[in-house]
C-alpha cells in the first residue's frame, strides 16, 4: 500500500453545487488516499444553499466549503493536481488553464441540480439524486488500483466511467 495522497481537482462552471458535492464525496471517501478540491471557471460566489443542507443532514463538514475560481488552483504555490475532472459540459467546452504537473483529466457530466425546475422538494430531490450519482462514481475511482495501473490504463478508466453512467447527463 503507498502513502501517497492524490489531490483531485472537480470543475463546473458556478462551483455551487455539482463540483462543491464531488469534493465533500471524494473527501470522504477517499480519505487518506485523496483530497478534493473545486472551483469553478465563473464561479457563483457562493455554495448553493440546497447543496449545504444536503450536505449537512449527511453528516459532511461544510464549514470549509466556498465558491471560488479556478485561477486558485493555476497559480503558484497551488496544490499540484493529480487529476482533474469536469462535472458539467459547459466547464468541459471552456478553455481551461494549464495545470502544472499536467494532471489526468476527464469529463463526468451531471445534471445541474441548482437549475432544477418544480417544488422545493422535487428541487431538493434532484440535489440527492445528482448526490447518488457522484457518489457512486467517486465510489469505483476511490477503488481502481492505481499503483498497479500504468497511465494510459488508468486514462481509459477515467474515460469509460464517463459514459457508464447514463442517468448522470
Amino acid at each position: 500500500m503507498t502513502d501517497r495522497v492524490y489531490n483531485v481537482l472537480f470543475l463546473c462552471t458556478g462551483n455551487s453545487a455539482r463540483s462543491i458535492l464531488a469534493e465533500s464525496i471524494l473527501n470522504r471517501l477517499g480519505a487518506g488516499r485523496f483530497k478534493a478540491y473545486s472551483a469553478g471557471s465563473h464561479p457563483a460566489g457562493r455554495v448553493h444553499p440546497y447543496a449545504i443542507d444536503l450536505l449537512r443532514r449527511l453528516n459532511h463538514p461544510v464549514d470549509h466549503l466556498a465558491s471560488k475560481s479556478w485561477d486558485v488552483f493555476a497559480g503558484e504555490g497551488a496544490p499540484q493536481m493529480d487529476f482533474v475532472f469536469t462535472v458539467c459540459d459547459n466547464a468541459a467546452g471552456e478553455a481551461c488553464p494549464i495545470w502544472p504537473g499536467a494532471p489526468m483529466r476527464a469529463h463526468w457530466p451531471f445534471r445541474d441540480p441548482a437549475a432544477a425546475e418544480g417544488t422545493e422538494a422535487e428541487k431538493r430531490q434532484v440535489f440527492a439524486d445528482v448526490y447518488g450519482q457522484i457518489h457512486n462514481r467517486a465510489e469505483i475511482f476511490v477503488n481502481l488500483p492505481m499503483s498497479a495501473l500504468d497511465n494510459l490504463s488508468l486514462q481509459k478508466r477515467l474515460d469509460e466511467m464517463a459514459t457508464s453512467f447514463p442517468e448522470s447527463a
